[in-house]
């Protein structure tokens, strides 16, 4: 059987899109699902995020039962799918996993900083982090007297300084120099992950994000 050009070309595109769909949405409940058990039931950063694995791999399976009939060899197809789902979903957890407990991520110059953010804001912060590292800022003393500027609470400021669990739970994103579309974006995928996000306009244009204390 001859494939014709365009319909491989539009099958590997569809092949590339779904991928693609499937990082994203795993990406999106890991986050927000940890951040929800996180501040609902009071967990640390690793067993929310071990119940997050637990609630996606069972809608994965969930999506791909549903979305793919079982008809014929189409069968062997599900199961086939439903192997590598539950494959791809335990590799992006145990990354996730080694991920917030590395570093990789950030210059030299601030690594030492980077390592004692909360590893949860970490991990929301992974996609900026890796494709801009110069985007992470970090915290100075003339930062801490912009918050009191921007009209921030003493408790979201404080979050800039090693809480009781010896984590500090806010980092700042440059976003000086960006396209303000990419800006935006940022900004609402953190507050769509649970996570207190702020946009500072003023001299060194940069946004706030916070997570903030279980209870």
């Amino acid at each position: 059987m001859i494939h014709q050009p365009g319909g491989l070309l539009r099958r590997s595109v569809s092949w590339v899109i779904g991928v693609g769909i499937l990082v994203a949405t795993l990406f999106a409940i890991l986050v927000r699902g940890s951040v929800f058990f996180y501040h609902t039931w009071a967990l640390g950063a690793p067993l929310s995020l071990v119940c997050a694995v637990s609630m996606t791999v069972p809608l994965l399976l969930l999506g791909a039962w549903v979305i793919i009939p079982g008809h014929g060899i189409v069968r062997k197809v599900r199961r086939t799918l439903i192997r590598g789902t539950i494959s791809i979903a335990f590799i992006y957890m145990g990354y996730a996993v080694l991920y917030v407990a590395s570093t990789n991520a950030a210059p030299d110059e601030i690594r030492e900083e980077y390592q004692m953010i909360h590893p949860l804001l970490r991990l929301a912060a992974s996609p900026v982090i890796v494709f801009d590292p110069s985007a992470f800022r970090p915290p100075d003393g003339s930062m801490l007297e912009d918050y009191r500027l921007m009209g921030l609470s003493a408790n979201e400021a404080n979050l800039h300084f090693v809480q009781k669990d010896d984590l500090i739970h806010s980092l700042d994103l440059v976003t000086d120099n960006r396209s303000e579309w990419r800006n935006r974006a940022i900004e609402l995928g953190f507050w769509a992950f649970g996570f207190h996000s702020l946009r500072h306009r003023g001299v060194g244009d940069h946004l706030h994000v916070s997570l903030r204390l279980p209870g």
